[in-house]
């Protein structure tokens, strides 16, 4: 007996080596920065064989060579296009007397870090109901001309879903070029097979950065997250919805879904169908797909009616800048006044908790709206944590109680504002691929804080007193999943 227990001691003791042995090997062979490298290690050496599973999923980047395809399609054209384009908007990218220094300079921000185009006569009209977003989305697709560009994290295999199939197929048959790009998990449940009609009609559809097998394509970070549609190279639309009927408040599980899109029409659309172009081209490489060649899809330039400035700003694992992350500390710096903030996941890094620490000790009116419901059990815990921590620091926090809060949106002394497919986490900084709208116009400012505003009254503030009086439980839950931050 006492041989059979040595036995199992030196095999548990052999296991447990193997087991260190792998986590060292399987966090240190991939860069990553030293709060992801120690989560992992945490999980890995911590829960053997069920770590291994979960970071099959939530840790295993793109290979080397999948980011080399983003930015190989990047250069393909792109440099000529970008210079060209840059004279065509000399006018437009120096800054009048009056423009406000304060936004001038996140306007050079992008432009060096993003070679984001900074354009003027931008018409902004805001979505902030699913219905009202897809009639006129729909609308507009219908009344397409030459080419209807499509790129969203989640298209469903459901009443909306079918719909705008429906129509892309219509558009197709009559000639109208037509491309979908959707993400593989975003949208899992939809086969390929689905487009087959489309494609029959002359239309295209690919996941991003597809691979051979979707069996080996299970990662649930570095996804395409962002949400682009450009008509005709004129109308565009960006901001969080996907299409699905949880987006319609379809599904019981979430209610009321609340979210911020924006249709444009102006320059501005010619930086979202570049994203698009780079997306699609970077999809293609490798394939027998045609690439698409810059100079077809962008029209002369025509100067709008529109008076709103703004840019569009992407960014990705495929570089190592955190362009939107870095956006939106320079605008939470640039605030006199207040900082609004709406978002479905608070987890944010140490750099961001820091400048709203230091904005709510200035004493700026800084106000967070988060859901008061899950849809994701450990990320929501961690966005409690962390709203516990700057609720403490003097931020207000609300929990939106008439449905689920999805807008990702960030509205600064009423001067200026983002919205787009970005939260305010690690995933949306570090991990997935994707794209926001800058607004530097006091008239749309004003009106999503007016937004802002409608949905206080649907809300609750949620004092340091009340987060004190959680049972043990549910903060020991919180700060477990604080733990796991990095890599949620």
């Amino acid at each position: 007996m006492v041989l059979t227990w040595n036995i199992i001691r030196v095999v548990l003791i052999i296991i447990v080596l193997v087991n260190e042995v792998a986590a060292l090997l399987t966090v240190f062979r991939e860069k990553r920065d030293i709060a992801a490298t120690w989560a992992w290690l945490l999980v890995l050496t911590l829960i053997p064989v069920i770590g291994f599973i979960a970071y099959a999923f939530l840790g295993r980047k793109p290979t080397r060579h999948r980011m080399e395809r983003i930015q190989s399609a990047t250069q393909l054209e792109l440099t000529e296009a970008i210079e060209e384009q840059k004279k065509q908007f000399a006018n437009m990218m120096k800054p009048k007397k009056q423009t406000r220094r304060t936004y001038w300079r996140t306007v050079m921000l992008f432009q060096n870090l993003d070679d984001a185009f900074f354009t003027r006569h931008n018409n902004v009209e805001i979505f902030n109901d699913g219905h009202k977003l897809f009639r006129q989305m729909f609308k507009d697709i219908e009344a397409a001309k030459k080419s209807i560009n499509i790129e969203f994290y989640t298209i469903y295999n459901d009443q909306i879903g079918n719909q705008l199939r429906t129509i892309l197929e219509q558009k197709a048959a009559e000639g109208v070029e037509v491309r979908v790009l959707y993400d593989s998990w975003g949208s899992r449940g939809v086969k390929p097979s689905f487009y087959n009609h489309l494609r029959e009609n002359g239309g295209e559809a690919a996941q991003f950065l597809m691979t051979r097998s979707n069996l080996f394509d299970f990662r649930i970070n570095y996804r395409d997250h962002r949400k682009i549609v450009t008509i005709d190279g004129r109308i565009g639309y960006v901001g969080g919805f996907n299409v699905g009927d949880q987006y319609l408040s379809r599904v019981a599980k979430f209610g009321y879904w609340r979210d911020t899109h924006l249709r444009l029409i102006g320059g501005t659309v010619y930086s979202l169908q570049q994203r698009f172009i780079r997306d699609w081209n970077a999809t293609m490489q490798g394939t027998d797909k045609q690439i698409l060649h810059y100079r077809r899809f962008f029209p002369p330039i025509k100067v709008e009616n529109g008076t709103t400035p703004m840019q569009i700003v992407s960014s990705g694992p495929d570089t190592q800048l955190e362009t939107i992350k870095l956006g939106y500390l320079r605008l939470i710096n640039a605030a006199q006044d207040h900082i609004w903030i709406q978002t479905p996941y608070l987890i944010p890094d140490d750099s961001m908790i820091d400048a709203l620490k230091v904005a709510a000790h200035s004493g700026i009116d800084v106000r967070i709206m988060i859901p008061c419901k899950p849809d994701h059990p450990f990320v929501y815990r961690a966005t409690q944590y962390y709203a516990r921590m700057l609720a403490n620091e003097g931020v207000t926090i609300y929990y939106y109680d008439n449905g689920f809060m999805h807008a990702k949106t960030v509205m600064i002394d009423g001067k200026m504002a983002s919205v787009g497919s970005a939260n305010l986490d690690y995933r949306s900084f570090k991990l997935n691929f994707e794209i926001n709208s800058f607004i530097y116009d006091s008239r749309i400012a004003d009106q999503l804080e007016q937004i802002f505003m409608e949905d206080v009254r649907h809300s609750h503030v949620v004092t340091p007193a009340m987060f004190a009086q959680q049972p043990r439980w549910l903060r020991f839950k919180q700060t477990a999943s604080r733990l796991l931050s990095p890599i949620l």
